[in-house]
C-alpha cells in the first residue's frame, strides 16, 4: 500500500468511482456522505464511448448491465398518447437518444458502492465542518466531532459541493443557470410502460414516463423554463410547490403524475446548471464530477464525465507518485477539452429547448458536420492511459 491518506466527499457516482480507483491504485480511502445511506432511485443515467470503456476496465461491465433499467427505446408523443417519433437502444451503436447502458442513478451508486465498501471506508450522515491545509497535509473537521489529517482531500459532493465553497468560494462564482428546471420522481407504473421511455413536450415544458427494472413502478420527469431559480436545494415543500405552479395545465398524462408528487419517497428538483471553473484544485485540494465541471443534464454525459474523471484523476495522481501539483494538473489537462465539448452540448440543448419569442433568433441546426464532430469530442474526447508502471495493489475486483 502507498499509505496515501484520501478523504473523497461525497458517496453517489463520482465518489465512490473514484474510491474504486484510489483504492486499486494503494490508497487508503475515506468517503463521507452527509446523507444517512445511499439515495435511491433518481434520474436514469447512462454511459456512452469513453465511459463504457472505464465500467469494463473497473471489472463492473456485468453488475451494471444487470442493474440497467433495460429500456427498448423511446416515443414522444402527443397530448392523446400518440406516437410522434420513435427512438431504439441501438440507434448510433447505442450512443442515441437512448443509450444502450441505461440505469437509474441510484442503482448505479449501489453497484459502485457494493463494489468498494469492503476496502474502502464508507461514514454516511456527516460532513467536511471545516477544512484547513498545509504544505504536507490537509486537517479536517466533521460535522459529528471527529478530527483526522489526510494527505488529500477530493470534493465530489454535486452541483452543490460544499468542500467546493469552502476552498474556492461561493457557488454564485461558479454555477451558470441553462434556463431550466428538471424534476424526478417515481410512481406506480400505472400507465402500461413496457421496456419503452414516453415523451411530451409543449413550448418550455416537458413530462416524461420512463420504464424501471421494477415493473410496478414508473420514473417520471418534468422540465420547464424558467429564467432564474431561487428556491433552495434542500426545501423540499417549496421544490413540490413550484413545480405544481409550472406545470399547471401541461396536457398529456401530467394531472395523473401529478397526483403521486407527495407520496414519492425520491423526488428531487433543482435548476439545469453547468459548473464552469479556471482550475479544479487547489493545493492538496480537488474537485471531481459536478463539483468541479457539471455539464448539466441536458448534455446527456455528467455520469460520464464523472466515471472518466474519475479514471483519469486516480491515475493521474498515482503516475505522479502522490504529488498534488502534477497529479492534478496532469488530471486538468487531460480532461478539460473532454468536458467542454460536453458542456458544449448541454448549452445547445438548454438553447434548443428554449421559448422564442416572434422576433427570436433561431435555435441550434443540429444537422450539420459540426455538431457530428463536436458529439465526438464529447463521447470519446480523452485519451484512457492505461497507467502503465502504477502499481495495482488492491484485492481482485468482483465483476
Amino acid at each position: 500500500m502507498s499509505g496515501i491518506r484520501v478523504l473523497v466527499v461525497g458517496a453517489s457516482i463520482a465518489g465512490p468511482a473514484l474510491a474504486h480507483w484510489l483504492r486499486r491504485w494503494g490508497a487508503e480511502v475515506t468517503v463521507v456522505e452527509r446523507m444517512p445511506e445511499l439515495r435511491p432511485g433518481g434520474q436514469a443515467v447512462d454511459a456512452r464511448g469513453v465511459a463504457r470503456e472505464v465500467i469494463g476496465r473497473m471489472g463492473l461491465a456485468a453488475a451494471v448491465r444487470a442493474a440497467c433499467t433495460d429500456t427498448a427505446g423511446a416515443h414522444t408523443v402527443d397530448a392523446d398518447g400518440q406516437v410522434l417519433e420513435t427512438f431504439r437502444a441501438e440507434d448510433d451503436g447505442g450512443d442515441g437518444y437512448i443509450a444502450d447502458i441505461e440505469i437509474l442513478r441510484g442503482d448505479l451508486s449501489r453497484v459502485l458502492y457494493d463494489d468498494t465498501r469492503d476496502g474502502v471506508e464508507y461514514v454516511f450522515g456527516d460532513w467536511v465542518a471545516e477544512l484547513a491545509q498545509d504544505v504536507d497535509g490537509v486537517d479536517v473537521v466533521f460535522a459529528g466531532g471527529a478530527r483526522r489529517r489526510f494527505d488529500l482531500v477530493v470534493g465530489a459532493d454535486g452541483l452543490h459541493s460544499a468542500v467546493r465553497a469552502m476552498v474556492f468560494g461561493p457557488h454564485e462564482r461558479f454555477l451558470r443557470h441553462l434556463g431550466h428546471v428538471l424534476a424526478f420522481y417515481s410512481v406506480p407504473n400505472e400507465f402500461g410502460l413496457d421496456r419503452w421511455l414516453l415523451e411530451y413536450q409543449e413550448p418550455g415544458r416537458s413530462a416524461l414516463l420512463r420504464p424501471v427494472q421494477d415493473a410496478t413502478r414508473a420514473m417520471a420527469m418534468f422540465g420547464f423554463a424558467s429564467p432564474d431559480f431561487d428556491v433552495d436545494h434542500r426545501d423540499v415543500a417549496a421544490q413540490k410547490r413550484l413545480l405544481r405552479e409550472r406545470v399547471a395545465g401541461l396536457g398529456w398524462l401530467t394531472p395523473d403524475v401529478l397526483a403521486h408528487l407527495d407520496d414519492a419517497p425520491d423526488f428531487y428538483l433543482d435548476q439545469v446548471a453547468q459548473v464552469v471553473m479556471d482550475r479544479w484544485s487547489s493545493g492538496r485540494v480537488g474537485l471531481l464530477g459536478d463539483a468541479a465541471f457539471s455539464s448539466s443534464p441536458l448534455s446527456g454525459q455528467g455520469t460520464g464525465l464523472a466515471l472518466v474523471g474519475a479514471c483519469v484523476l486516480a491515475g493521474e495522481l498515482a503516475a505522479a507518485g502522490w504529488d498534488p501539483d502534477t497529479g492534478f494538473a496532469r488530471y486538468e489537462a487531460r480532461m478539460r477539452p473532454f468536458v467542454e465539448a460536453n458542456q458544449e452540448i448541454g448549452r445547445l440543448n438548454a438553447r434548443s429547448r428554449d421559448v422564442r419569442g416572434p422576433d427570436a433568433e433561431p435555435g441550434p441546426d443540429f444537422t450539420g458536420e459540426w455538431f457530428v464532430e463536436l458529439v465526438g469530442r464529447a463521447l470519446n474526447g480523452v485519451e484512457l492511459p492505461d497507467y502503465a508502471g502504477v502499481p495495482d495493489t488492491a484485492a481482485p475486483i468482483r465483476s
